[in-house]
């Protein structure tokens, strides 16, 4: 099929599933988790939440924390994501468990970016 893309990483773009499994690192470099999965809004098209999969022993045990897309910053040196947030900061900050997600509504939506001091971007 001739209108396919080839490739699923561009200069620009990525697919999902490469997002998928990308290690995030904070500021000093230390590896905080990997990509669990991309909250994408159905009407914007605009990707709201990275979810983090944090802590447990090799995937085992982990939780999962969402944190706003745009706190996020690609690395291609460490081909990683990079968070200004400490461990620290992110044992403290809303999470669940696999397998219990909560109803990602306005509501909670709002209560993630005003932990991280963002303002919640208004219903597209």
């Amino acid at each position: 099929m001739a209108d396919t893309i080839a490739r699923d990483e561009t200069h620009r773009l990525i697919a999902s599933d490469k997002v998928e499994g990308t290690n995030v690192y904070n500021a000093e470099n230390e590896k905080l988790g990997s990509i669990r999965n991309v909250m994408i809004d159905k009407r914007s098209g605009q990707a709201e939440h990275a979810v983090l999969e944090f802590g447990g022993l090799f995937g085992l045990g982990s939780d999962h924390y969402p944190i706003p897309w745009d706190m996020l910053t690609y690395d291609t040196d460490k081909s990683g994501y990079i968070v200004n947030l400490t461990k620290e900061q992110v044992e403290g900050a809303p999470h669940y468990a696999a397998g219990s997600a909560p109803d990602y509504d306005d509501a909670y939506g709002r209560g993630v970016y005003s932990h991280y001091g963002l303002t919640y971007p208004l219903v597209r």
